[in-house]
């Protein structure tokens, strides 16, 4: 009888704690309000009232006239990006960046974080990953002025390779620089979210793996993959969800004049209208263009996700 009453006891606790909680909080609601509300007013003054200049992409935009005095002109500004003779250069150019950014770039981080697994050494590991965390903290001009002079004529390259070619004016050579300065720059520091779900594998699971026979694929296949299966398909969705928002710090920072045939994407672009050429509407257009694409694919994608995980996804 003592043992039927203690989940009762224990229930009338939680409920009392909570009744106590509500309480408090009912009575001292000024101060939540307090701490609540500068977060709440940044939120709603740099996140949603700037939501108000996507109008600018449906109007022959003047500043002098403001939003509401410019001239509305609909979907115009779009019709003129999409029969643009450039538009289908833009967009591919983008799609390629993005996609082969994504299949190379994406399992980068993943298979460093199985490769940091296996090491025993605590403080060996700690040093390793001081040393590839640090190229995340290098801005990111910084980094194409490595770049530059790395490729450049005169630079450690062709330095090595005995030759004086200059990659830089290369349309060819523009996205594997891309890609694999970026592999560079962020794949160690993205491999500390799977590292951290790794650490929740179970070490008991992995050591009789070990006494079984398993190889090391079998064991990641076994032990490990399950851990950071879901940590995997979350951080990939919203990468596709993001496969349109190609760093324009970057791309602009590493194009030159004579590889613009490749290096010219639309973020680019929009920077090029809208802040050098001064024409607002058709660059907001442009921008609000490469959104709706990207929340499109990071929908579709999650619906895609869920029917394969079985109903899992963000």
């Amino acid at each position: 009888m003592k043992s039927a009453k203690a989940p009762a006891k224990a229930e009338k606790g939680s409920g009392s704690a909570l009744h106590n909680s509500l309480v408090y909080i009912r009575q001292h609601w000024q101060l939540y309000v307090i701490f609540m509300l500068p977060a709440f007013l940044l939120t709603i003054i740099f996140r949603y009232i700037p939501m108000g200049g996507i109008a600018i992409a449906f109007t022959e935009y003047n500043p002098i006239r403001g939003i509401l005095g410019s001239e509305w002109i609909g979907f115009a500004n779009f019709k003129r990006f999409l029969s643009s003779p450039d538009f289908l250069r833009y967009l591919v150019n983008t799609l390629k960046l993005s996609i082969f950014g994504l299949l190379w770039g994406f399992p980068a981080p993943i298979f460093l974080a199985f490769l940091l697994n296996r090491i025993m050494s605590t403080s060996i590991k700690q040093k390793i990953q001081l040393v590839l965390y640090m190229p995340n903290f290098i801005s990111v001009i910084v980094l194409c002025g490595i770049v530059r002079i790395l490729l450049s004529p005169t630079g450690m390259i062709n330095s090595l390779l005995g030759t004086s070619t200059n990659f830089m004016t290369m349309p060819s050579a523009f996205r594997t620089i891309y890609i694999a300065s970026g592999i560079w720059q962020g794949a160690g520091w993205a491999s500390i979210i799977y590292t951290a779900a790794l650490s929740n594998a179970s070490k008991e699971l992995k050591e009789a793996a070990v006494i079984d026979g398993a190889n090391i694929i079998q064991q990641i296949k076994a032990v490990e993959w399950p851990a950071i299966k879901d940590t995997v398909l979350i951080q990939f969705i919203m990468s596709v969800g993001n496969i349109m928002s190609v760093g324009f710090e970057k791309a602009y920072a590493l194009q030159t004049d004579l590889n613009l045939n490749t290096s010219e994407i639309i973020s680019t672009y929009v920077y090029k209208k809208g802040l050098l050429d001064g024409d607002y509407g058709f660059s907001t257009a442009v921008g609000l263009f490469n959104t709706v694409i990207n929340v499109v694919l990071l929908v579709s994608m999650n619906a895609l996700v869920k029917r394969m995980n079985e109903g899992k996804g963000i």
